[in-house]
């Protein structure tokens, strides 16, 4: 079995101590977040395959990744560094102190064990394509050395994304857009071109309709990634979490609506307040987060 951790919440950033105790522990428990019934997830070493750690800030989890380390497990952390205006990221650290972070991971775990993310990918007033170009250039030069891909994908404009990114438009001399098809693919492929200049692998997150020539559809949860950094191998059939998903099959440890960076285009969370009163609130002894 592959735990993921999570893409509905940032636990390397807010909750190591609660994930400590849980490996102690040997489970977490989770809510369904549609049928809100509980289940546990075994994290005992002899049920645990590897772990696929979600984040923008892995700082705070040096712990965490030596104990996963120590369980004899690989690893992978999907680390998601953009680059935005603090108006649609306020509480993600700056560039530079990703790049250090990652150069960390990968002087200690090596460079197949971070995967960059650039996504989600939003067309706004503050951020339109040429911005983009450019700051994806200057992320790729900083990490070229440190992650050997690039996963990128376009803002899913879910009704929690929409509701929060128009308070923003109406707060603030901001506007964004959602481009065609035609669009996206063509400044996809200039972002490809970027990444091939230094060294890096672009692939597409759940978005086939984009999948090219040269730009294959990215496996988050990669089994065969997970594979070649324990040295065996281990087996996941494809399960993915949404039409055009190519993951492995996992089970997921966290919880929406518990991440406090305050990203406004965010799909996980419904009520930033509501998401800060809950990283506040939490006890590090509870078995599941916002149970």
């Amino acid at each position: 079995m592959i735990v993921s951790a999570s893409y509905r919440t940032d636990i390397p950033a807010f909750y190591e101590r609660w994930f400590l105790r849980r490996l102690e522990v040997g489970e977490a428990v989770v809510r369904n977040p549609y049928s809100r019934t509980p289940y546990q997830v075994s994290l005992l070493p002899q049920d645990v395959d590897g772990f696929v750690f979600w984040t923008r800030n892995a700082a705070p989890f040096q712990a965490g990744l030596q104990a996963v380390a120590a369980m004899g497990r690989s690893f992978v952390v999907q680390y998601t560094v953009t680059g935005y205006p603090s108006l649609l990221e306020p509480g993600v650290p700056p560039l530079q102190h990703a790049s250090a972070v990652i150069a960390g991971l990968a002087n200690e775990y090596g460079r197949a064990c971070t995967v960059w993310r650039y996504d989600p990918i939003v067309f706004s007033t503050l951020t339109p394509p040429d911005w983009h170009r450019r700051q994806f250039g200057l992320i790729a030069a900083s990490l070229s050395n440190a992650v050997d891909e690039v996963t990128v994908s376009f803002a899913h404009y879910y009704k929690k994304s929409v509701r929060n990114l128009r308070r923003l438009t109406g707060s603030a001399d901001f506007a964004w857009t959602d481009p065609p098809d035609d669009e996206k693919s063509a400044f996809i492929r200039s972002l490809a071109a970027i990444a091939e200049d230094y060294g890096l692998r672009l692939t597409i997150c759940s978005q086939p309709h984009l999948e090219q020539s040269g730009i294959a559809g990215a496996s988050c949860i990669d089994a065969h990634r997970l594979s070649a950094i324990a040295g065996r191998p281990i087996t996941a059939k494809q399960k993915g979490n949404r039409a055009g998903c190519l993951c492995a099959e996992s089970r997921d440890i966290g919880a929406y609506d518990s991440c406090a960076h305050g990203c406004v285009y965010c799909y996980a969370v419904r009520d930033h307040a509501a998401a800060r009163t809950a990283v506040k609130d939490h006890s590090d002894q509870a078995p599941g987060l916002r149970l």
